[in-house]
């Protein structure tokens, strides 16, 4: 593992401090390091990334991360990520331990997670792929949605909620973990299906087999009135649907290699995380 690149949230590593550390450590150990040049509007300039990528490292928090998974889908590259969000579920090298991060991936010192991903299909064949989520929700002014749910083409059961958040094993601990859905190992093969502030007393999420295939269709509003709705990737890319239209939601080809250097289960990390909250 010898060509490193470096993704940097500017607004968390002002200056590239941390960033130019990193650089700095790589080249010491032997290593070839391409940091991401990034457009005015602080997007990752795509055209700009380097052929040969053996390890993105991401300096950011865990948004930071995910949209470079999402960037580096089909190149089968591992991504380690420098905590400086907050919780930090999948930055799991903090600043003070960067030194002896890199000491390890110079030492080969690490092992290499797969994360499943999913992929959302519209009826005009367009999509796109989430590493956490694909959340349908309300768009516009307060108020509930009529969802239709479907499983393998069978009727699955039908919601009046704020939305739907169709959940990987990563993203469990995400939005599906805010809106009352079950925290999952973060390697495992399923999906999660939660709804957002249901409108009907006890509904749970519902855990299926990483290979069914969902569809997510819009129903009528009140009165008759024709709904819209966001589905939206990983909260950034996002579609509108409206009442009749549908997405459909299976296990993505694609799919996110996390670097971990750390020893330390995720029941751990799960308890320190979640510790006091």
């Amino acid at each position: 593992m010898d060509n490193f690149l470096i993704v940097t949230n500017d607004g968390k590593d002002v200056g590239h401090v941390i960033t130019m550390k990193i650089k700095a450590l790589l080249e010491e150990a032997g290593k070839t390091c391409v940091i991401c040049q990034k457009n005015e509007d602080k997007k990752i300039i795509r055209e700009s990334l380097p052929d040969e990528i053996d390890c993105a490292l991401v300096v950011g928090g865990d948004g930071s991360l995910i949209e470079v998974a999402r960037m580096l889908q089909h190149r089968d590259v591992p991504i380690l990520g420098v905590n400086m969000g907050t919780l930090g579920y999948l930055t799991e090298v903090e600043v003070s331990n960067i030194n002896e991060a890199i000491q390890q991936i110079a030492d080969g010192d690490y092992v290499i997670e797969e994360r499943m991903m999913l992929e959302g299909v519209f009826q005009d064949q367009s999509g796109d792929i989430s590493l956490n989520d694909i959340v349908v929700c309300r768009k516009g002014e307060l108020r509930v949605i009529h969802f239709q749910l479907y499983v393998n083409g069978s009727f699955l059961n039908s919601y009046e909620a704020d939305g739907i958040i169709i959940s990987t094993p990563t993203g469990s601990t995400a939005y599906n973990l805010s809106a009352g859905g079950p925290i999952v190992e973060p390697t495992a093969s399923l999906i999660v299906i939660s709804p957002i502030c249901p409108h009907v007393l006890n509904t749970s999420s519902i855990v299926l087999s990483s290979e069914d295939e969902i569809i997510v269709e819009i129903g009528m509003g009140r009165n008759g009135t024709e709904e819209e709705v966001f589905v939206s990737f990983d909260g950034a890319d996002t579609m509108t649907l409206k009442t009749g239209e549908w997405v459909k939601i299976h296990r993505a080809q694609a799919s996110t290699k996390i670097m971990k250097l750390s020893k330390i289960s995720f029941l751990e990390t799960l308890r320190r995380k979640m510790k006091g909250n």
